[in-house]
Order: C-alpha cells, then structure tokens, then sequence
C-alpha cells in the first residue's frame, strides 16, 4: 500500500469548484449540507481529494490510500480529535459518508486515468479548477516524468513558487518522492514545509539513556579498517563508565584534542561530554564503508536523530551528527534509510543555516545524497563552499582551498579583524564580516568557480602522541595519497584548477602535484592544474625546528623535524622537482610573505616563514606587514590581500574559461 496521502477539509466560504462528473456522485445527505468538492487528483497512486467546507469553523483531515496493484479500491480513513466524539464532525461522518466516499473515489478514478493522459492544455482546459490548485498538481507530476530535465525544472518551479497555501505544502510534503524532498532541499531558500518532520521517536526505557544507546552502537560495530588510536579510543570509552571517565587524572584526551577534564569532585561526567566522544569516534568509523551498513541496521540513523533533538543547543554535537550522516551518504545503499528517517527535512533547514560551518556539513551531505544533479561524492574533509545548492550558474573551474597544519577547512580562512568589528557592535554576518571569505565574498565575485576547503586530520596529531598504539605520525607523502584519493572522487581534475595554500598546505599542495604527476590516473589534474596562490609557505624551512621539541610540535606536528630544518635536503628535493614541473606545465604561481612576527605562547615572538623561505623561485613574492596566521585573513574585502589574490585567481583562470 502507497503512503497515506492528505486529504483536507478546508474552511473557507468561496463558489464552489465541482470537477466534471462528480457532482452527481458526492450526494450524501450527511455531507453535502457541510462540505463540497473543490479538486481532485490521483496522484502515484493515491487519490487526493479536497473539500470546501461550507458550514465549519474548523478543519477535519481526511487521510486517504489507495493500493497500486487494484486501481479501482481506495481507503479512506477519518482522524477523531481530541474532543469529545459527540462534538466532532469526523467522528460523525465516519460510517455515515465511507461508502459514498469509496464511491467517489472509483468514479474519480476512472474520471482521472482519462483527464492525467491528456495533454497540459486539454487538461487545464477541462478542469473548473482554480489555476493554482492545478499547478501543483502538474509540476507534482512532472517531478516523476521520465525525462531527467523536466524533473529538475519542476522541482525548481516547485521551490520557487512563494505563493502555495500551508495545505499544499502539507499535501506535497506526503506525495514528493525521495529524489524530489533532496531536490528540493538543495534548492535555494526552500520552504522548509515541503519536508514531513522526522518521525516520532519511542521513549526510551528507563534507565537506558542516549549515552547508552551510543554505546551500545559503538560496541557493535566492527573494529577492523580503522585507525589504531580510534580502535583505543573507542575501547576505552565502552570499558569506562562515566563515573571512571571522570575521575580517571588528567582527564580524557578525545577526538580534536578537546578533553574530558579531571573532576576532582569525582562527580558523573555531564551526558552530553560523553555523547560527544562517542559521536567522534562514530565519525571515524562512519568512514569505512562496511561500517556503514552496521551503523544502520544497528538503528544508528534513529538514534542520532534522537541525540539530535535532545542536543539543539550543543553546535559541535550536531556538526558531529550531520557529519556521520555525510559520510553514510556516500554509500547509495543507505540513502533510502536516510531518507525515510528524517534527515532531510533536518538537512534542509541546516544548509541555510548562518553558521558556515554548520551549512557546510549539511551541503556536503545533501550533495552525497543527490544523485539527479551531482556525480561527485565528497568524502569525509571535502567540503563545497560554494555553490551549496543547485543552480543555473554553469561551473566552469575549481578553487581548491588547502589549510595548514593546526588549521582546518573554515577557521583558517575567516575574516582576520573579528574582534575590531565586535567593538564597534557590528557582528553580523555579511559585508562587513565573514566566517570564512571564500564561501561569502569569492563565491560572490566568481559565481562561475566551484569553490572547494579541504580538511585533513591535523587535529589527530593532539592526541596521537597520547595513543599508545600508534606513535608513528603521519608524513606529507601518506597525507598526499590520502588527498589525492578524495580529490579525485570530488571531480578535482576534470576542469581548470586554482590551489591556495596556507602555510604547510602549501607543502602538501606540492607533494600532490609530484605524486599526480607519477600517476597515469591523476594526469588530469596536472594538466588542468593552471596556478597556486601560496600563503607563507616554508619553501626552504623554518628557523622553527631550532626551536624545542614542545615549539617545533605546536607549530608543525605532523612532519618529522629533520624535514623543517632549514635548507634540510627533504624541503630542497621537494621544490626543486616541483619547479622543473611547474615550468614544464606552464603553472602560474604568486606568493604572499609575512614581514611581521607571530606570538607563539606566552614567551616566544618569531617570524615564522621569513620572506625568504616562502620565495619558491618562481613567480611573484608579495610581502605584507601582517603576521604568519593573519596572512591568509583579509582584513576586509578591499583590502589589498584579498584584491590581489582574487586578481591573481581571475587572471589565471581567463584563458582557460574565457572569463
């Protein structure tokens, strides 16, 4: 049996709109003194009817079902208030009109098959129907047309239109397929009515919290595939209760480097500290595709919907969530079960969310989920900061943004004098500040560019010196074959490429190129690959690695030592093979040095990557008075640094894509 589709009672005094053929049918003496028939349709099965009430102050709802395989049955079912039955006109008509409803519905079914067939005009023509009734019924039904295009126009259409009534939304909401409710969520500005509200969730029986139920998840899920620290991590947080946890000395080193603190008290860990270690370590196991499959059928999808709802006020708790249900979308497999629990409706009020890095998240995940417009699937760390919608703007070229380490995806590139405009109480977002410049003034100057933010596991090297299974860190040629993967699954390569690099970014960005060039599958994006945009990067090393060892870590974790020395013979090999390649590709670069010193800790003030170690040797060397971290935040959107960089990027880009 199809869904049960809404069929509504609505209160309203207007000339009634018969449809040819049933005024004849719907004569019932119970029903005709209250109620009348304005519109009707069989919409995939199920038969919609709508009522004009002629004598109500109130609406009664009507749920009807009609089963596919015997086209000429219908179900209809009559919904009782909460009132008492006596003084509810649902439960009065329910035996008194089901038979002439049933009635009807044959006759409209028959009535229909003829009038859906035939063609736009015709059907318009013979309908006494109000316009707007009929339109949403048509481009309803060209949201299942065979022809790829006209489903996506409709479901355009659909979005656009400002102007349905809440019924038809309502209406709508029960009748949209899964490919339409993701369609429409990746629209821009949609009505967030279109979507049915996840489903009711069962109470939880006493004693068994949501921390309990992560757990329980967590114990069931495989321990192979994953990295060996999250194997730990993830052992130690089902051994331990959260009494332990809390007073276990030092605390708990987690996921991002944030820590459960040593409550002296030996008071319970708050809940919510727990379920945001659990969710972490459900973050690294949502990225191996068997274990995918386990966190659904183990009911995952439900529980974190639970967790959801009880968290509204915790942003990293939901992040974390929407982030798993990014990575479940990668698999086609699952996409049904995400659909069915109610993520949609959640992703599409997320993605217009004011929070960057909140809307980011649900981007991602509603691209996973939209295989009508999109054949990339952006795994866990690749993030689309623009467009984060469907839209008729052609993309004709990549902006790949590439932090540093101890960077990440959006903080790296937010707007650099927060603290200024705060003073002048001028926080809000847009023109006059940003979270992150090239989601919201580059994206805005080059509509055209599709603009990309990596994120790699920077954030592991706070805990991984902590893990005792795992002392090795990770070096810029497993981080390279690790990116190059992601990319490659993005599209990255299949049209003209413009990398920005910050810092070390700017190491791994030429470790990539090296390694796409020895490999026959990432020729592409070599070929493609048109300029880089280096933001002090240590070409030659950094005074840095004369530092302590605490020093050297702070800044540089993930890299052994020995390769940020000064002239060290890693760094020298790595650039000049770089710069044989990138004159051989004609690869346009420009860099951008600091002249001022950083503040490293409470005692140490350097400058970081002297103008002379982020020379590379090629292309133009800018040096602007700001310091190691505020060389990659402008200022505002005048200000030089983020002029000439949008220059540098347009200028490289007009052979390519005749702009």
């Amino acid at each position: 049996m199809s869904a049960p589709a809404l069929c509504l009672i609505r209160c309203r005094r207007l000339s009634t709109v018969v449809v040819p053929g049933l005024n004849k049918v719907l004569r019932w003496k119970d029903l005709r003194k209250v109620a009348k028939v304005t519109g009707a349709v069989v919409f995939g099965g199920c038969l919609f009817i709508t009522y004009e009430v002629a004598a109500l102050d109130k609406a009664v709802t009507i749920d009807t079902s009609a089963i596919l395989q015997e086209k000429y049955k219908s179900y209809i079912y009559l919904r009782a208030g909460p009132s008492d039955e006596k003084d509810n006109l649902a439960a009065g008509l329910t035996h008194k009109t089901r038979r002439e409803l049933h009635k009807a519905a044959r006759r409209f079914l028959e009535i229909s098959s003829r009038l859906l067939l035939q063609s736009l005009d015709e059907r318009l023509s013979h309908v006494d129907a109000d316009p707007h009734e009929v339109a949403l019924w048509v481009l309803l039904k060209r949201t299942q047309s065979d022809n790829r295009s006209v489903r996506i126009q409709a479901v355009k259409e659909l979005a656009e239109n400002q102007h349905w009534h809440d019924y038809q939304y309502q209406t709508a909401a029960q009748v949209i397929d899964q490919r339409t409710a993701v369609g429409l969520a990746r629209t821009p500005r949609v009505d967030v009515r279109f979507f049915l509200p996840p489903p009711a969730l069962p109470d939880l029986d006493d004693g068994f919290s949501a921390e309990d139920g992560l757990r329980q998840l967590l114990a069931s899920l495989p321990q192979s595939e994953v990295d060996k620290c999250v194997q730990y991590f993830t052992s130690l947080a089902l051994r331990e209760s959260t009494q332990s946890l809390a007073a276990q000395r030092g605390g708990l080193w987690c996921f991002g480097g944030n820590g459960l603190p040593y409550a002296q008290s030996l008071t319970s860990v708050p809940s919510e500290k727990v379920e945001s270690f659990c969710l972490q370590a459900l973050v690294q196991h949502s990225k191996v595709q068997s274990h995918c499959d386990h966190i659904v059928s183990n009911g995952g999808l439900l529980l974190l919907q639970r967790v959801y709802q009880l968290r509204r006020d915790s942003q990293k708790i939901q992040r974390n969530i929407v982030r798993i249900i990014g990575n479940l979308a990668l698999n086609d497999s699952v996409h049904k079960a995400i659909v069915q629990s109610g993520w949609v409706s959640v992703l599409a009020e997320v993605v217009q969310s004011p929070h960057v890095m909140q809307a980011s998240h649900a981007a991602r995940a509603l691209a996973n989920l939209d295989r009508e417009t999109v054949k990339e699937k952006y795994q866990d760390g690749v993030y689309v900061l623009h467009p984060q919608t469907r839209g008729n703007q052609p993309i004709k070229a990549d902006v790949l943004f590439i932090h540093g380490i101890l960077g990440a995806a959006f903080k790296t590139w937010r707007q650099r004098d927060r603290s200024v405009l705060e003073e002048g109480n001028n926080t809000d977002c847009g023109d006059d500040y940003t979270e992150c410049w090239p989601k919201s003034w580059l994206a805005a100057d080059c509509p055209h560019l599709r603009v990309l933010s990596v994120e790699y596991d920077s954030h592991l090297s706070d805990w991984m010196a902590k893990c005792p299974a795992e002392n090795q860190r990770k070096s810029l040629a497993s981080r390279s074959r690790e990116l190059l993967k992601k990319l490659k699954m993005a599209g990255v390569g299949d049209r003209p490429v413009v990398w920005v690099a910050h810092s070390m970014g700017g190491l791994l960005v030429k470790k990539m190129l090296i390694d796409a060039s020895e490999d026959p599958d990432m020729q592409e994006l070599l070929k493609n690959t048109k300029g880089i945009l280096f933001y002090s990067v240590p070409h030659h090393g950094t005074f840095m690695a004369e530092y302590s060892v605490n020093v050297r870590y702070l800044l540089f974790p993930s890299i052994e030592v020995r390769e940020l020395c000064k002239d060290s013979p890693a760094l020298r090999d790595l650039n000049e093979n770089f710069l044989n390649m990138a004159k051989e590709e004609e690869i346009k670069v420009l860099s951008f040095a600091e002249t001022l010193p950083t503040n490293i800790g409470p005692m140490i003030k350097i400058l970081v990557v002297p103008a002379q170690s982020a020379n590379i040797g090629i292309g133009d060397l800018i040096e602007v008075d700001v310091d190691h971290l505020s060389i990659c935040k402008p200022e505002k959107k005048e200000s030089f640094l983020y002029k000439r960089s949008l220059q540098f990027i347009r200028e490289t880009l007009q052979s390519a894509i005749g702009h």
